[in-house]
């Protein structure tokens, strides 16, 4: 896992120097815009939201995460992104049995998945507001097991220092979706399926919404 990590990230600091050199504004034809006009690299945060679905059982957790692209052509881009999801409650009512009624008590989870991907990006529709992109991204799973119930600076820095422990997981990720740009503000809805190894392959839907910003 270690060598996988180490792969990933010297193949983003390789492709950005690449990426910076390949992006020159150069005018169109007939003098219109670059291709690469608002078109360089994009930034943006987003909301997650993963059906996490190990086996027979599933939880739906949500979290937030960020993500930074840049453009090696008008219609590729190469991403990094990470996100971290939050304990997620379990609401259980049972009767007493004392004519007392029903009690209900909350119960927090002790695994907070992070994520970490990187990969291609394939864009369509580069010179227009609204683009749509599908993308295939490699990284890692980690499943933090902090009994913490508070969200805190320490329950995000243990999950990353479980990475390459035996709570995290070779992960890929197959998704697509849309971007609405109104300049270089706009906003980005992405699907897809977030799939782990670990004694076997496990699918998980994975949801992310959220602004950007594109230069």
């Amino acid at each position: 896992m270690q060598r996988i990590l180490s792969s990933v990230g010297l193949s983003l600091m390789l492709a950005l120097p690449l990426s910076l050199s390949a992006q020159v504004d150069q005018p169109g034809q007939g003098g219109q815009p670059s291709p690469f006009t608002l078109n360089h690299a994009e930034v943006g945060v987003f909301a997650d939201y993963l059906n996490f679905s190990p086996s027979n059982y599933s939880a739906n957790y949500v979290g937030v995460g960020g993500r930074v692209g840049f453009n090696v052509h008008p219609n590729l881009a190469l991403e990094a992104e990470m996100n971290y999801d939050f304990a997620r409650n379990f609401t259980t009512s049972y009767s007493t049995g004392t004519g007392a009624g029903a009690t209900t008590t909350f119960v927090v989870t002790k695994v907070r998945p992070l994520t970490g991907l990187f990969g291609p990006k394939l864009q369509f529709g580069t010179s227009g507001p609204i683009r749509a992109f599908v993308t295939g991204k490699l990284g890692f799973i980690n499943f933090d097991t902090n009994s913490s119930g508070v969200v805190s600076g320490s329950t995000f820095t243990g999950a990353v220092a479980g990475v390459g422990g035996s709570g995290t997981h070779l992960a890929f990720y197959p998704g697509g979706g849309l971007e609405a740009f109104a300049g270089p503000f706009g906003f980005r809805a992405e699907a897809g399926d977030e799939i782990y190894l670990n004694n076997g392959t496990y699918n998980n839907l994975r949801v992310t919404a959220g602004p950007v910003f594109r230069f």
